[in-house]
């Protein structure tokens, strides 16, 4: 597995050109995934140390499944393969954001969706009322 170094000053962390993300207590890491040609907001997952270097090492996205406690390469069972064309991190690197081309059906999503976020939280809600999406 590749140690990422852990940097303490606050300019090397925000303008240097070391990655050294910033794992949670949980060795993770929030990892967003965008359509690299549309920018549609596709999911959010999470990479630790090894998803994070093998998603470096191959140009294909790994995650960490939280669920199931493994590594996960998107796509293996789905076809949905996210072949990465950017990778960024945020600027206290405690996030990291990637465009992608997926491949398969072009979905995402376990619910046969291009993308999870398919729901709308309605604003500005009654007191009250239930909550239902849009």
């Amino acid at each position: 597995m590749t140690a990422y170094p852990s940097l303490s000053d606050k300019r090397e962390i925000e303008e240097g050109a070391v990655l050294a993300p910033k794992f949670d207590r949980d060795g993770l890491v929030t990892c967003i995934a965008t359509d690299a040609k549309t920018g549609e907001l596709l999911m959010v997952a999470h990479m630790n140390a090894e998803s994070l270097k093998r998603s470096i090492e191959t140009g294909e996205a790994w995650y960490w499944s939280r669920s199931r406690g493994e590594l996960w390469h998107k796509g293996d069972t789905s076809g949905q393969v996210q072949t990465i064309v950017e990778m960024r991190v945020d600027c206290d690197q405690d996030a990291l954001w990637i465009k992608v081309n997926v491949g398969g059906d072009g979905g995402c999503c376990h619910t046969h969706r291009r993308s999870c976020f398919y729901r709308s939280v309605p604003l500005r809600h009654e007191a009250g009322a239930p909550l239902t999406f849009a």
